[in-house]
């Protein structure tokens, strides 16, 4: 049982610490583009959020209780990047340490969006299931490696933010609008790059 666990933990690890799927990887990058490394708690919440909603997502339709349009999918995950980046461009002006509570309406839009990349997930996981007798090990294990696998490259980020904003003479509101900026072009670049008639 351990064995299974361990094996479906590093698989859902590599899945989105994976450069072949960079856009999981963008998206992570782009919700913690405005967040300094000051503010890491305020990030936590925001990927428990998102958590929350792609392992609801990715529970159900790896128990085929959920269907889906996988093309429909595919166009949604680099969609909510780039409303992600969007987002982020109103808050250019207020790039600072934030008050107030950890969860807000910002929240439920991260865990909107978690559970269509939880769809997206789904489908990888689906194809490395076997007869579905530890399945929920299997499935548990994934998401454990999944939210391993985000926190790393939420770490990674947090790193190069804080060496570049104290280190180099980069101003917080430039990292941001450099980031969101990069995401945002790679996720337009997806949407175009995305087959419509096998959508609609």
């Amino acid at each position: 049982m351990s064995s299974v666990f361990f094996t479906y933990l590093q698989l859902g690890f590599h899945h989105i610490f994976n450069l072949l799927a960079y856009d999981h990887m963008v998206f992570v990058l782009a919700m913690c583009a405005v967040y300094s490394a000051s503010e890491w708690r305020r990030i936590l919440a925001l990927v428990t959020s998102f958590t929350i909603g792609h392992s609801i997502t990715l529970a159900l339709s790896t128990l085929n209780l959920l269907k889906f349009n996988t093309a429909l999918i595919e166009l949604l995950i680099p969609i909510t990047i780039l409303l992600t980046c969007l987002y982020n461009f109103t808050q250019l002006e207020t790039v600072k340490r934030r008050g107030g509570a950890l969860w807000s309406f910002n929240n439920l839009f991260a865990a909107f969006f978690g559970l269509v990349h939880g769809m997206g997930f789904s489908n990888y996981l689906k194809s490395l299931l076997g007869q579905g007798q530890n399945i929920v090990v299997e499935l548990l294990a994934f998401n454990v490696g999944i939210e391993l696998g985000q926190l790393l490259i939420v770490l990674l980020v947090l790193l190069l933010n804080f060496l570049l904003t104290r280190a180099l003479p980069v101003k917080k509101r430039d990292w941001a609008l450099g980031i969101s900026s990069a995401a945002g072009a790679i996720a337009l670049m997806l949407i175009l790059d995305q087959d419509f008639s096998a959508i609609f």
